[in-house]
């Protein structure tokens, strides 16, 4: 017995919701009961961070104006992406991306400016700030499946361009947008791999042992 781990149902839980967390695409719009979304937000910001730096940084868009020209944006990037497909074009048209018009909360998750100060763990790597800010967004991922609630994260669009449309300083870098909200139910499994866009690897194809490619022993 390690004296330092949790009770077998803490355990239980902490791989249930691993195990269940889905990247969200359908909502409803009915809101966030009161304090749901700080706690979310605290659970973000417990992340870890390279030198400890928090790159992170939230923007909540209660704007609808502002919401819809996101939307628009995403849109936009949507066909782009579809032509770039070529001949999986019209396979990815019918998968639904996004629910930024009908979830509860829209966050922007963007890196902070000034980052090229924070040198301890980014000196070679200097993409480490947003490992750190992918963890945050997983924290965050997490508490609100645990809570029932769905989380979406949108990647489609230009960053520069989604930096214009939000106000966002130069040297700032937005990375993810969030759709946050309650849904009818849960994806039984990850959506791409429902619609067939692709599936898990198997854990033999991704780990290795000593030698990369070279499968583990048992």
């Amino acid at each position: 017995m390690n004296a330092h781990q949790f009770s077998t149902e803490e355990i239980a839980a902490v791989y249930k919701v691993i195990r269940e967390r889905r990247d969200m695409r359908h909502f409803h719009d009915a809101p966030l009961e009161e304090g749901q979304l700080e706690r979310f937000i605290r659970a973000a910001h417990m992340a870890p961070s390279v030198g400890f730096m928090q790159p992170w940084r939230f923007l909540r868009i209660s704007d609808p104006n502002l919401r819809k020209a996101i939307q628009v944006h995403v849109e936009e990037e949507r066909i782009a992406t579809a032509d770039a497909l070529g001949e999986r074009s019209s396979e990815f048209m019918r998968i639904k991306v996004e629910g930024i018009l009908s979830c509860a909360e829209v966050l922007i998750v963007g890196l902070t400016d000034y980052r090229e100060k924070y040198i301890f763990g980014r000196r070679t790597m200097p993409e480490m700030d947003l490992a750190s800010a992918s963890c945050a967004i997983q924290n965050m991922w997490l508490a609100a499946r645990a809570e029932g609630i769905g989380l979406g994260w949108v990647s489609l669009f230009d960053p520069a361009r989604l930096r214009e449309i939000c106000h966002m300083p130069v040297g700032s870098q937005p990375i993810a947008i969030l759709c946050l909200g309650h849904v009818k139910e849960f994806y039984p499994a990850p959506m791409l791999e429902m619609e067939a866009w692709d599936q898990r690897k198997a854990i033999s194809d991704i780990v290795y042992e000593n030698v990369w490619g070279a499968a583990e022993s048992n």
